[in-house]
């Protein structure tokens, strides 16, 4: 079982470098996230430090299109005028995005690939944690490659059909195989592997809003 909720009340984002700039033009800032750091502010003032707030230091007009656990790192675009903000909007929306996802899960997976079909909805009793819930859950598909086998752990390829909050980390612990170093969901031995959650967003493609051109957009894998 995991260990006690994670707080957010000893937060110290990374700030090298400030802000990982990817691709800038008229209506699209896409940058690559650090772990550790929000995108958006929290709740308590003391949490104002994140993606938005640095990304408007330079462009005060950027809105969030979507958002990245504070933990996990990769792939996020940000609009930069309110026609490509319902634009992209949409295509989350209606999942005209591509996305994948690579992380490192205890355990040796034996199958190459798979797919995860299994509801979700929040553990309100342990918030902001998410659950398995066949009666009340939320649909919610994973596919699931496997890259490479390491000794006591395996590399895995991520993508998400749907996109429920948690979603990759819980469907993972569900097949028996936790992400490493994940403070909500891996307890012992695999939290303790990895100084970081090792779940990266690798890649995103979308149409951009003026082009229609669909454009991918990837980030080093940093583990």
């Amino acid at each position: 079982m995991p260990g006690p909720m994670p707080t957010l009340l000893n937060y110290f984002p990374p700030t090298e470098p400030y802000l990982n700039v990817i691709h800038v033009d008229d209506d699209i800032l896409v940058v690559d996230k650090q772990s550790g750091l929000l995108s958006v502010p929290g709740k308590d003032p003391s949490l104002w430090d994140c993606i938005q707030h640095r990304a408007h230091q330079t462009w005060p007009t950027a809105g969030m299109c979507h958002r990245l656990d504070k933990d996990t790192s990769g792939v996020l675009v940000m609009a930069l005028n309110k026609p490509a903000h319902g634009f992209i909007g949409s295509q989350f929306e209606f999942r005209k995005t591509t996305k994948s996802y690579i992380a490192r899960v205890s355990g040796i997976i034996e199958e190459d690939s798979g797919l995860i079909d299994l509801p979700m909805c929040t553990d309100w009793e342990n918030k902001p944690r998410q659950k398995i819930d066949h009666e009340n859950g939320r649909p919610a598909q994973t596919e699931w490659q496997v890259l490479e086998r390491e000794e006591n752990a395996t590399r895995v390829k991520l993508t998400p059909l749907t996109g429920r909050t948690h979603q990759l980390r819980v469907h993972m612990k569900a097949l028996g195989h936790v992400i490493l170093g994940d403070a909500f969901y891996a307890s012992g031995d695999d939290l303790s592997a990895a100084d970081r959650l090792q779940l990266h967003a690798a890649e995103l493609g979308f149409t951009h809003p003026t082009t229609k051109e669909f454009m991918t957009f990837t980030a080093p894998v940093p583990f």
